[in-house]
């Protein structure tokens, strides 16, 4: 199984009811044989184009697990589902994902070194 990194832009006009939405993206991920890691709420924001004559979307994080053949399953279903005005499904890079905690813990380091 690969990790991915999932973003999904959500209709504006779901964000009071966002579970259901939500919950429909856990499934599809689910029933392609994927697992979540980390789901993250990143909230409504301005888009920086209009997308199906949307000015704002809200923006959700998924880190996931999924095997060989999922990404496709997921894509087309994503394509068709009415709820998401878009998705970014990327493989996700474990040379830059290690590169950053290490820089956020020498950053800690430094911090620490400095209140001293």
């Amino acid at each position: 199984m690969k990790e991915y990194e999932l973003t999904v832009l959500i209709h504006p006009d779901l964000e009071v009811d966002l579970e259901t939405p939500l919950a429909k993206v856990r499934n599809i991920i689910t029933t392609a044989g994927g697992t979540i890691t980390k789901e993250d709420n990143w909230g409504k924001k301005r888009l920086a184009y209009r997308i199906k004559n949307e000015n704002f979307a809200v923006y959700v994080y998924f880190d996931i697990s999924l095997p060989s053949d999922a990404p496709l399953k997921i894509s087309n279903t994503l394509n068709i589902t009415d709820e998401v005005l878009r998705y970014l499904l990327v493989v996700v890079d474990q040379k830059g994902r290690k590169a950053l905690e290490d820089a956020k813990l020498n950053a800690s380091k430094s911090d620490a070194t400095e209140e001293e």
